[in-house]
């Protein structure tokens, strides 16, 4: 009786096990689909690979303001070509706006952008006043998935020039409200300061920018500064917007502002009565209370 007992426990003991087996194989293929679901899920959430640089200005277009020594379009382009080789480097996949001194359309600019997917967009700029005193560095995003970007950037780039921290700040600027992918435009000193203007001029300071926009895209921290500052800056400082001038002298890259036609139309219309009235009022105190009197044609000389 014993003996039997013992053996129906090991034949049940080894069917359990075969059974065991068997739904272990049986789910092995649902194992491996969803092995390869979540290595897909992966790719689709790791960082963009494609990095669309647009070098700012070019051609007829020299950036900056009238009569500025440096001219802007050729700091940008050296900058950018100095980022696409270590992006390069890096194993990202680069596409330039322009690659020389040739003049692009900002329609052109978005449309490269946004033929790229998985991509990010960094617009390089240098900043110019009519003040000498202004400097600085600042950066641009518009897109809230580029407001972490935006700031990886600012933090390596400040911590890798000598030069004032002027924040982060959104704006709604053409290049960054058309583009469908997240972007950041960097403007990397003013060019009408000396001081900047003088480091712009040097190969190591661009090299130098270049690097540190590279660290900010890769999510690494900044280097020491080459050349340490003077003193400390606070981390983000408000100051006062300085003009930025693009295409022929015009706000090129700013959003126009939005308001009612009908609404505008009806104010000018409001304005000009108003501004009529009071002419007319200065024209009765002129003449002492009284409306002048039209001026009739003149007598002819044979009357």
């Amino acid at each position: 009786m014993r003996q039997r007992f013992s053996h129906r426990s090991y034949v049940i003991g080894w069917l359990s096990i075969a059974g065991l087996a068997c739904a272990l194989a049986s789910r092995s293929p649902n194992s491996a689909a969803q092995s390869k679901s979540r290595e897909a899920s992966a790719q689709s959430n790791r960082p963009s690979t494609v990095v669309v640089i647009d070098a700012g200005h070019g051609g007829f277009d020299r950036g900056g303001i009238p009569r500025q020594r440096i001219a802007e379009k050729t700091m940008t382009l050296d900058v950018a070509l100095r980022l696409r080789k270590k992006l390069l480097e890096a194993d990202y996949r680069v596409v330039m706006t322009r690659d020389s001194d040739f003049f692009v359309p900002l329609s052109e600019r978005v449309a490269i952008a946004n033929s790229n997917h998985n991509a990010i967009f960094i617009c390089i700029h240098f900043n110019s006043a009519s003040r000498a005193e202004a400097n600085g560095i600042e950066t641009y995003y518009y897109r809230r998935d580029a407001m972490a970007l935006a700031g990886n950037i600012h933090r390596n780039v400040i911590a890798g020039a000598p030069s004032e921290n002027r924040g982060i700040r959104r704006r709604g600027y053409y290049v960054l409200r058309k583009t469908t992918s997240p972007g950041v435009l960097v403007e990397c000193g003013f060019l009408t300061n000396p001081t900047e203007g003088q480091l712009a001029l040097t190969t190591a300071y661009r090299d130098k920018l270049a690097e540190e926009i590279t660290r900010g895209i890769l999510g690494k921290p900044a280097l020491v500064a080459r050349a340490p500052a003077s003193h400390y800056y606070p981390p983000a400082t408000e100051v006062e917007a300085q003009p930025f001038n693009g295409y022929a002298g015009t706000d090129f890259i700013k959003a126009p502002p939005e308001r009612s036609t009908a609404r505008h139309r009806k104010r000018s219309k409001g304005a000009r009565s108003k501004r009529s009235s009071h002419q007319r009022t200065a024209q009765r105190a002129k003449s002492g209370g009284h409306t002048p009197a039209k001026k009739s044609a003149p007598e002819s000389a044979e009357d």
